[in-house]
């Protein structure tokens, strides 16, 4: 098995010494894991598809206008 240094936030590593009891090298191994298979999932799905990059950009570009307008809209309904 191969060693990783991570760094925390000094708040974090307080919570850590507070809790001795949890293998703390065991809950990054899952964290890691867990992450590194939703990476693994998105990777075969994207080697399947014909969409693009370019063409993906272009999508999130029209969604993030239609959702800013929506919720634009309804902030507008408020009074703020």
């Amino acid at each position: 098995m191969v060693n990783v240094t991570l760094s925390v936030p000094e708040e974090l590593h307080k919570v850590m010494k507070r809790h001795p009891e949890i293998k703390w090298s065991e809950v990054a191994r899952q964290a890691i894991w867990e992450y590194a298979r939703k990476l693994e999932m998105l990777d075969r799905i994207a080697s399947k598809s014909e969409l693009r990059e370019k063409d993906a950009i272009e999508i999130g570009k029209v969604v993030n206008r239609r959702i800013s307008g929506r919720y634009g809209k309804a902030a507008e309904g408020r009074n703020v």
